[in-house]
């Protein structure tokens, strides 16, 4: 009996239906509480659960659940929570649209290296490098050069060489995540603290030496003439950082929002393979109840046809016992008469003896 209706008697399954209406009514009118003062949703007709702070899309959930049908719930209960799951459906709609509202994110200003244009994945560039005989084996080696940056953790290196003068300019691939944007502007401050940075380039193009210069390639690089920008543009694009930001969570609310739709998806699943269980359990129940039911029947119908054996078994030998008595009679009988007839037989030959010797 459910507790929350305070009635003796349950209900059938074609009630259901009619009997929501009441408790339904009743949640309207405020006897059942559903929202708390705080806000929080509750099941009224499940107060003993240690759970009674739901959200709004778990709470529709369980009621559903519930009213769907349960091997272990009365019909009663399944229509309580049918009308509170109409309740919510109906009347706290707007619960559904404040929990599926998305939160707007502030709008904060952006730092100039925010919005700086960078080649994305993240890459450095290397210019001057000046081969000499003892060592452009080495230089042209791109284990050398990868060994060399190992601190920056690069992924790859691709040279440009000038076989003319044997120079030769360079990029760095770094990971195009955030762990690689960190090395690539390590990379880049190196150069900056030996004043080899792409400022101090520039301002030695007349007066070259022999060091190596290396920055991380902005937007000049990937728009620039020359094997360097063919590169970039080709495996490359300009990002800036608050883009790459924005992208990513972009991503990360599309892989949300498919989770979500799973997750609903799932649920239905769910929802559809316990309708179907408990459908299964039901019927596994009329099955099992009716093999009781044949098993009883056949023990009992076993025993009274051991019972009509066990009788005509009797009779028979009583029968057979009467028989036997009766013969056992009847022969006592002939073998008196038997007797009595040799008796009367041999008196008659001495009868007739006698007859024969009077008429002598």
């Amino acid at each position: 009996m459910d507790s929350s209706s305070g009635e003796e008697s349950d209900l059938s399954e074609s009630e259901i239906n009619e009997y929501k209406e009441k408790p339904y009514e009743e949640i309207r009118s405020g006897k059942y509480k559903v929202k708390a003062l705080n806000g929080s949703l509750r099941c009224p007709f499940c107060a003993g659960k240690k759970k009674q702070d739901y959200k709004y899309k778990d709470l529709l959930q369980h009621a559903s659940g519930v009213g769907k049908g349960s091997a272990n719930r009365s019909a009663k209960q399944r229509a309580n929570h049918l009308a509170l799951a109409k309740y919510l459906e109906i009347d706290l709609a707007s619960e559904a649209d404040e929990t599926s509202r998305p939160t707007v994110p502030q709008v904060v200003d952006q730092t100039p290296e925010q919005t700086e244009l960078y080649v994305w994945p993240w890459m450095g560039i290397i210019m001057n490098i000046v081969a000499e005989s003892k060592n452009i084996d080495t230089l042209h080696d791109k284990g050398y050069w990868l060994k060399r940056f190992a601190k920056y953790k690069p992924i790859n290196f691709q040279c440009f060489w000038n076989e003319v003068d044997l120079t030769g300019q360079a990029i760095v691939v770094f990971n195009s995540d955030w762990n690689g944007f960190v090395n690539a502007t390590q990379f880049e401050k190196a150069f900056e603290s030996e004043r080899h940075s792409k400022k101090h380039w520039n301002g030695q193009q007349t007066q070259l030496d022999s060091n190596i210069y290396g920055w991380c390639a902005r937007a000049d690089d990937y728009q620039s003439d020359g094997p360097i920008g063919d590169y970039l543009r080709k495996v490359g694009k300009l990002q800036t950082i608050s883009g790459i930001v924005q992208e990513a969570a972009q991503d990360r609310n599309s892989v949300v929002a498919n989770l979500t739709t799973k997750i609903d998806l799932t649920n239905e699943n769910l929802d559809e393979l316990q309708y179907k269980y408990n459908e299964t359990t039901m019927s596994l129940s009329r099955m099992l109840e009716e093999k009781d039911r044949l098993h009883l029947a056949f023990i009992e119908e076993t025993r009274k046809m051991q019972r009509l054996a066990r009788d005509n078994v009797r009779r028979i030998l009583e029968e057979q016992e009467k028989l036997n008595h009766e013969l056992e009679t009847k022969k006592r009988k002939i073998d008196n008469w038997t007797r009595e007839l040799n008796k009367r037989e041999t008196l008659t030959e001495r009868e007739r003896q006698k007859l024969d010797e009077d008429k002598k």
